[in-house]
């Protein structure tokens, strides 16, 4: 009588090999897009500089400054970080140049935040919005929205509800 040796066979090792390598092919775009949503929110905390010009400007003047000179913030190529290569301000947005060390699918891409304000009450402190979400009620939004980064690997605070 012959008894069968234990252990897996060899096609029993070929199929959790095989169900493994599928499962991590389905994981890694994800990480992709992670990795990218936390580039991006890490590049946004420069627009800090520009935006503490922006409030500075606007509660002075009660208007948006047109440029980086005006919202008296360095040169554009000079305010840098490891995933930006230049902050902006037009209008009173603020536009982020993504690149150095940010992935290749970022590079050279735009995202934006731009202020809300309650017209005509300057005092009102400005709400700083990302991308196309829509701004708050009686609050009208200033500048203009260059964000061309793939809507999946913006943060949740820059999709709006109707490009989810």
């Amino acid at each position: 009588m012959r008894t069968r040796e234990q252990g897996f066979s060899f096609i029993e090792l070929i199929l959790v090999i095989l169900i493994i390598g599928i499962l991590i092919a389905m994981t890694i775009p994800g990480l992709k897009e992670t990795a990218m949503r936390k580039q991006i929110k890490e590049a946004l905390e420069l627009a800090d500089v520009a935006k503490k010009g922006v409030n500075g400007f606007y509660a002075a003047t009660g208007k948006m400054p047109a440029n980086n000179e005006e919202a008296t913030i360095p040169p554009a190529d000079k305010i840098i970080s490891q995933f930006v290569t230049a902050v902006t301000v037009k209008d009173g947005a603020v536009t982020l140049t993504l690149g150095y060390n940010a992935g290749d699918s970022l590079k050279g891409k735009l995202v934006t935040v731009r202020p809300a304000i309650v017209p005509g009450y300057p005092t009102v402190p400005i709400s700083w919005i990302c991308n196309e979400v829509p701004a708050p009620p009686k609050m009208e939004l200033k500048g203009e929205n260059k964000t061309d980064i793939q809507m999946n690997y913006l943060p949740v605070e820059c999709r709006s509800e109707s490009k989810k």
